[in-house]
């Protein structure tokens, strides 16, 4: 049984009660030893008075109507005086059953008793039967003598288990009586033998034989049971013996045994007065004898009850005590443990936490007053709360260094990213202007390259600003179209090319929401390009929905396990604190806290057949009409468009002029275009975007191609990046196939470039490149907290 884990007041009581229910037991055992003894002492008195003096009178006059019985089998006729001892016998038969079935000598007696008693009423039940054969003289004087010698030894049997008392001399007393008793009874059936053999003339055959072991019997029983009897009682007994009846008794039974035949003239006169004297006072000595147990064992009995008391409430009175010391000392230990528990439970639960927000709050926390001193006694109790009072102060201690430290290190953090900030504004600021003056198209190329990082390093700035708790200090004063949202947030991704843009529904995003969720939609689409094979497409799609809009992004990768399902839309729900240890899904604790900020909803749920659904629910107060788009304004608001985009090729919507001074507050997608190098083509998508195909000029001098400084990567994502490349290439190579063969079938196309503004030549139409990668969100916006 492993009891490690009980508590402590389940401990303490199973320690007392072990010893109590011990002690409880042995004062019960003890209790009972001692109780039965005395209900068997106060149960002699009913024995005595409900068995012995019925069933001596029993025997009595069952011992008459034997001698007579035995006369009158001996002579010729019938005696008158043994139908009266019949009637004398019956009626004390009707006693003793009267008292045998009643419930007092029922109750105390034993088993044993119990079991003599059933024999006696059957003994006794026989006796009817017996007189019959008498009475027919079916049966000799012997046969007579045996019947009613059965019922009397029934009799004596009950008489012996009755004598059974707890008391050892008491008990040697009550024995004594009862083999006097029966030495009486012998010599009752040496009375009867002669009493026959006197009638009849002579002996039957072996009576003489019979009378002589009856006689023998006699004398032995009551030498022994004399010899069990108490020195007063033997003096009495031994008086009795010394009157002239018994001399004269013991005479005759002299003469009887040395006679082999009966002695010619016999004084049986004598004998009958002899023996009636000496049975008469054998039966009144044995009942006296038996009136001084019962009163002796009365007063016994009370002082074994008495002693009996005292012991079993002085025993009680120690298990009480036992019982009530335990019971204090157990209470008074599980009240302090207790109290030692809550008071660590109460500061781990509530006090600390409380003391950490509060500090991050910035609060001042008083040490003293946060770390009560706790007063449990001097015991090891006492010094298990001291330690532990020393234990809650370095612990509130630690908070706050802890607190203060992770405070100062996210202003460490957001000093640095501020700075980052800053820098990476000035970077774009100058390759806008450098993409402006520049011409040749490789460089473009190259510096949109350059643009790309730049806008994901903004975007890396923006997390670290956000881990430290602020906020970024991008915006916009004016709607932007979810789809631009879509495609700024694309722009900000690595993998954009395998970003796929599929049905959007119109709707505007107001611009104080649009820079956090195009960061938070960056994140998104990153995660699924990463966790998915790089041969695969993510898609993107917009749909109204009631009480907002959905975004969703879905990727074909392997997709997360039920529990990390779980546990990733539930830090997405509730964001967290963010903890530096924790740097495995820092994309998700940057996209739980710009949707917090905004009330964003965003949950991950499998994809079919494989993947991973982001889908993103922009509550209706930030979602609008969608923002007009041109001069000819786009379609009506309940119109959807599908923007199907394989590559990031978009440039602005037709109506946002690419001047130098526009207000880029209110832009999305930033033309960053040539007139030397660029052509712009008619819309050819649905949704009336332009396409912008790069061309060389003719005065424009072969350039190295720009590539960017190799970061160190790890294999698999040299592996990723690789095949990536090699996808791409196949696939500009099938494009640009279909695109030739498209421009055969179909000659009215138009392919003419822009004059430029210089009055150069037109440039000679060159063979389309991959169009450069525009910037999809505002890039220089005043950061507010640079």
């Amino acid at each position: 049984m492993n009891t490690r884990d009980w508590p402590i007041r389940a401990k303490l009581t199973a320690l007392v009660i072990g010893p109590v229910t011990g002690l409880l037991a042995l004062w019960i055992f003890a209790t009972t030893l001692t109780f039965g003894p005395a209900l068997d002492l106060l149960s002699a008195r009913t024995l005595l008075y409900d068995l012995g003096r019925p069933g001596e009178s029993v025997v009595a006059e069952l011992q008459r109507e034997r001698r007579l019985s035995v006369v009158q089998l001996a002579g010729g006729g019938t005696l008158p005086a043994l139908a009266e001892q019949r009637v004398r016998t019956d009626d004390a038969i009707v006693e003793l059953r009267r008292k045998v079935d009643g419930k007092d000598l029922r109750d105390v007696a034993d088993e044993q008793l119990d079991a003599r008693l059933d024999q006696l009423v059957s003994a006794l039940d026989a006796l009817p039967a017996g007189r019959a054969f008498i009475d027919d003289r079916k049966v000799d004087r012997s046969g007579a003598v045996g019947l009613y010698s059965g019922m009397i030894g029934s009799a004596f049997q009950a008489f012996g288990a009755m004598a059974a008392l707890p008391d050892a001399q008491l008990n040697r007393e009550a024995t004594a009586l009862t083999a006097l008793g029966r030495s009486r009874e012998l010599l009752g059936q040496a009375d009867a033998l002669l009493a026959g053999a006197v009638t009849a003339g002579r002996y039957a055959e072996g009576e003489h034989e019979q009378l002589v072991r009856t006689v023998e019997n006699h004398r032995f029983l009551a030498e022994t049971a004399v010899a069990d009897l108490p020195a007063g009682e033997r003096t009495s007994y031994q008086r009795l013996t010394e009157a002239p009846g018994f001399v004269k008794m013991r005479a005759f039974q002299d003469t009887l045994i040395r006679s082999p035949g009966l002695p010619a003239r016999f004084d049986m006169a004598g004998w009958e007065a002899s023996h009636a004297e000496v049975w008469q006072s054998l039966r009144d000595f044995e009942l006296r004898g038996a009136d001084a147990l019962a009163e002796r064992s009365v007063p016994m009995a009370t002082r074994i009850l008495v002693q009996l008391a005292a012991a079993g409430v002085l025993g009680l009175v120690a298990i009480v005590v036992c019982v009530l010391v335990a019971l204090r000392v157990g209470r008074s230990l599980a009240r302090r443990l207790t109290g030692v528990r809550a008071a660590a439970t109460e500061v781990a639960e509530h006090r600390l936490p409380d003391v950490v927000a509060r500090l991050r709050r910035g609060e001042e926390v008083d040490v003293a007053r946060e770390a009560p001193e706790l007063d449990h006694g001097g015991d090891e109790i006492g010094q298990v709360a001291r330690a532990f009072n020393e234990v809650r102060r370095t612990a509130v201690r630690a908070a706050i260094d802890e607190v203060t430290l992770r405070r100062g290190f996210n202003e460490v953090i957001l000093n640095l990213a501020r700075r980052s900030q800053g820098l990476v504004h000035r970077q774009l600021a100058l390759l806008d202007r450098l993409e402006r003056r520049t011409e040749d198209p490789d460089e473009l190329a190259g510096l949109f390259q350059v643009d790309h990082l730049a806008t994901r390093l903004r975007r890396h700035a923006e997390d670290l600003v956000i881990l430290a708790g602020a906020a970024p200090g991008r915006g916009w004063r004016r709607p932007v179209a979810a789809v631009d949202v879509m495609r700024g947030a694309i722009s900000e991704v690595e993998a954009y090319d395998r970003v796929d843009v599929g049905e959007v529904a119109s709707a505007g995003v107001l611009g104080r929401a649009v820079g956090d969720v195009i960061h938070l939609l960056a994140e998104l689409i990153e995660n699924a390009t990463a966790y998915s094979p790089p041969g695969t497409r993510v898609d993107v799609t917009g749909r109204t929905v009631p009480g907002g809009y959905t975004i969703e992004i879905t990727d074909r990768g392997l997709g997360m396990s039920a529990p990390a399902l779980s546990a990733a839309n539930r830090k997405l729900a509730e964001p967290p604190e963010f903890d530096p240890a924790d740097s495995a899904r820092l994309g998700l604790f940057v996209v739980a806290r710009l949707a917090a900020r905004h009330g964003v909803r965003v949950e991950l749920r499998p994809a079919r057949p494989a993947g991973i659904v982001a889908a993103v629910f922009v509550p209706s107060d930030l979602i609008t009409d969608e923002p007009p788009v041109g001069a000819d304004g786009p379609a009506g608001p309940e119109r959807r468009r599908l923007a199907k985009v394989t590559r990031l090729s978009t440039v602005p919507r037709p109506g946002r002029p690419n001047r130098p001074g526009r207000d880029r507050s209110e832009s999305t997608v930033v033309p960053l275009q040539s007139a030397r190098a660029s052509t712009v083509e008619p819309p050819t998508d649905g949704d009336g975007l332009p396409r912008r195909i790069r061309r060389r000029g003719a005065s424009a001098r072969p350039r190295a191609a720009v590539v960017d400084a190799p970061a160190y990567r790890t294999p698999e994502e040299a592996r990723r990046a690789m095949s990536a490349l090699q996808a791409g290439t196949a696939r500009g190579r099938r494009d640009g196939s279909r695109a030739q063969a498209a421009g055969d079938a179909d000659p009215d196309t138009p392919a003419t470039t822009e004059k430029p503004d210089t009055g150069t030549p037109p440039a000679t139409p060159g063979p389309a490149v991959e169009p450069a990668l525009p910037v999809a969100e505002d890039r220089t916006a005043t950061e507010r907290d640079a």
